[in-house]
């Protein structure tokens, strides 16, 4: 038997700069390659050739501090407008000022450039030391952007995050001294339901299409394994290795488009791509056809 889940979308999130805080959105246009302007911008470390992620928290862990936000909304086929950065002391520079990259190499010690041109070879690098042992020799691996990620884009793997309330409260109650806060998982849609529903009730929704509002489609291609970033401190959010480790231990999820029925570890949310473009708005019902009751 089947089901329809209908969810709200409350929150709408825009992250202009790969591993920067981004901009809450009342209204945005989804494309092939999601929100425009998501992940639109990136910093390219000039040493190594890899782009900055939060995921090597010992070199990029300021990136987490600083916001970035288009200085007037972008449009699809259209060429992206600036964005402004406002950096952790409150500076700001813009992404056309002509010194913009020294403005960055000075904030984290090193050169680097601010590019919305992804390179041919995408490389990241991941900090793998284990979250309880913060002190350990750190284990950096150099790393290719996974496979399923748009050629071109900096994504690490699906287009479009979707998150729900849901989860998040389910996990909040296995750790109640926890903040699992939207902040900690960057997500693109949260989606939140009238009435109490099932514990990460999207992850249900592989592998089947959504409706969002009255024109968008997608398709909820995977699950969100979640890493390190979910447990540093940022803004008021304190270091927190337990949220990491909760996720671990009670959510396991099947891969359904990258490696079908391999089961992945630490999942909360999922990656979805777009079938139909149009206009996601906050507020929009989103909704979950031939979902199994």
């Amino acid at each position: 038997m089947s089901q329809i889940t209908t969810g709200t979308v409350t929150e709408l999130w825009r992250y202009p700069v790969k591993s920067m805080q981004g901009e809450a959105l009342a209204l945005a246009p989804v494309g092939t390659r999601g929100l425009v302007g998501d992940r639109a911008y990136a910093i390219i470390d000039r040493a190594t050739g890899t782009i900055a992620t939060a995921k090597h928290l010992r070199r990029w862990a300021a990136m987490l501090a600083c916001r970035a936000a288009f200085v007037e909304p972008p449009e699809p086929d259209q060429p992206l407008p600036p964005i402004e950065l406002v950096l952790p002391d409150g500076s700001s520079t813009r992404s056309d000022a002509p010194n913009v990259d020294a403005v960055l190499s000075r904030l984290f010690a090193r050169e680097v450039i601010l590019t919305h041109e992804a390179p041919a070879e995408r490389l990241r690098e991941f900090d793998r030391t284990p979250i309880d042992q913060p002190a350990a020799e750190p284990i950096i691996r150099r790393e290719p952007f996974n496979p399923g990620s748009p050629a071109g884009t900096f994504f690490d793997y699906g287009v479009l995050h979707i998150l729900s309330t849901a989860t998040l409260a389910f996990f909040q109650n296995l750790h109640p001294d926890g903040q699992f806060a939207i902040a900690r998982f960057r997500p693109n849609l949260v989606i939140s339901f009238a009435e109490a529903s099932a514990a990460c009730i999207e992850h249900a929704w592989l592998g089947h299409d959504l409706v969002c509002g009255s024109t968008v489609r997608l398709n909820a291609m995977d699950p969100c394994p979640r890493c390190v970033v979910t447990t540093v401190a940022q803004g008021d959010l304190p270091r927190d290795p337990a949220i990491l480790r909760t996720i671990t231990t009670h959510s396991a999820v099947a891969s359904i488009t990258l490696a079908p029925g391999a089961l992945l570890p630490a999942v909360a949310g999922i990656y979805a791509n777009v079938l139909r473009s149009g206009i996601i708005r906050q507020g929009d019902q989103l909704t979950a056809q031939g979902v199994e009751a």
